[in-house]
């Protein structure tokens, strides 16, 4: 497995997917054709529910359907895998969320995460975003882990694992193009009078980025290229200085 940072958060929390039910469910979910055949069969498009988890104020059961537009609440040692139109979740514990509608009702607009942890893996499209209390993410098709930090003032981390993204921060602005894991804290007070500044690989690992690529019949940049890069939070394959960062100042 490949290494990781943690801050906050226990290393069970970001090995989920050893577990044997997790890999049976992915399985599973796979092998009866993901999310159409789950639409057409009128299946939840829940993949794995671990714990206490409330839709919309209600204790979550499997057998149920989480749409655009549904509020939820993981509790403390849950988790909450779905799929939803070409977009999949891994809900962290003690985490809050909604999913915003977007053209159709199986489509995420936006993904507003109050509180708590989410990796999300994303299929191409456009005018989709990820809002926290200090950035907003415009997601092109990509991967992504995003946390908010209640003990810093909901000072938020936000990881481009792969893919595009347009990050904006209280004004500060920069565009994301990573390989592998480029990383950016929305800040609460302006450092060097930036809100969005240089973060590290925190909290999150390449397996659960290919795990949910996955569920949505996709490939993560590294698996394509055969190979990791430099888990540095800078978002290449190969080392890079400091300043090759898109939210350091030029």
């Amino acid at each position: 497995m490949t290494q990781h940072l943690l801050q906050g958060r226990s290393e069970s929390e970001v090995t989920w997917f050893h577990r044997r039910d997790t890999l049976k469910a992915a399985a599973a979910w796979v092998a009866m054709g993901g999310l159409p055949a789950a639409m057409a069969q009128q299946r939840s498009n829940v993949v794995e529910l671990v714990g206490d988890v409330l839709l919309n104020g209600r204790r979550l059961v499997p057998q149920q359907t989480i749409q655009t537009g549904d509020e939820i609440f993981t509790g403390p040692a849950s988790r909450l895998i779905f799929v939803l139109g070409n977009a999949s979740f891994n809900v962290r514990q003690n985490t809050r969320l909604t999913v915003e509608r977007g053209f159709t009702l199986n489509t995420v607009s936006l993904l507003r995460l109050l509180s708590g942890a989410v990796v999300s893996a994303f299929g191409r499209s456009s005018g989709r975003a990820i809002v926290t209390p200090t950035l907003t993410a415009g997601i092109r098709g990509t991967g992504v882990y995003t946390e908010v930090f209640a003990d810093q003032g909901n000072r938020s981390y936000f990881c481009n694992c792969y893919g595009t993204v347009d990050i904006e921060a209280s004004g500060t602005r920069a565009l994301s193009v990573s390989s592998y894991h480029q990383a950016f804290w929305g800040e609460v007070e302006p450092k060097a009078g930036r809100f969005l500044t240089p973060g590290p690989a925190l909290n999150h690992t390449d397996e659960e980025l290919e795990f949910l690529a996955r569920l949505i019949g996709q490939r993560t940049a590294w698996q394509i290229a055969g190979r990791p890069g430099v888990k540095d939070g800078r978002g290449y394959m190969e080392q890079r200085p400091p300043e090759a960062h898109p939210a350091m100042p030029r």
